[in-house]
């Protein structure tokens, strides 16, 4: 079960959609690449925009957004993601989701994981510090993965304390 009720998954849902149509609406060939994703009012932009202008442009957009406490613009400058580096990602996306749900000590049905070009973006909550670690711990040490960026939030008995952080994948043995 979800730490989220379901009215907020739906609000996460409507806004996540609200700005990636006002992405395609402003730029449908610059924004294509760019993706949303809403969990607990927070929402991150990740992908590629082929200028800073339409980087701080996508930023400006989801920051116009009511029902957003705060943006994480993680948007990549260049060209777009080739078929292969995006297969790539979708699998890594995959044996990362794999592992959250087989470990003990982490509730998956609460973690958003994007990827893009190796770089792994976790959105949600956790039920204590040790589950927030423990979910980049498994995301950072799982094969391709080339950055771990955490915008997790711990559950707390009197609200919800916010939780950035940038991990190195461990290496492999």
């Amino acid at each position: 079960v979800q730490e989220r009720t379901i009215g907020e998954g739906i609000d996460d849902a409507a806004a996540s959609n609200q700005v990636k149509m006002r992405l395609l609406a402003a730029d449908r060939v610059a924004f294509q690449e760019v993706d949303v994703e809403v969990a607990g009012r927070n929402l991150l932009l990740s992908g590629t925009a082929p200028t800073a202008e339409h980087r701080q442009a996508a930023e400006t957009i989801a920051r116009s957004t009511p029902t957003i406490a705060h943006v994480y613009n993680e948007i990549f400058v260049g060209e777009p993601s080739t078929i292969m580096r995006s297969a790539q990602d979708e699998f890594i996306t995959a044996q990362i989701r794999t592992r959250l749900t087989a470990s003990r000590a982490v509730r998956a049905v609460n973690i958003n994981i994007e990827t893009y070009s190796g770089n792994v973006y976790l959105m949600g909550t956790a039920r204590s510090d040790h589950e927030l670690q423990r979910a980049a711990e498994i995301a950072a040490s799982t094969p391709g993965v080339r950055r771990v960026v955490s915008f997790m939030q711990v559950l707390a008995p009197r609200g919800v304390q916010s939780y950035a952080a940038s991990l190195p994948p461990t290496p492999e043995y």
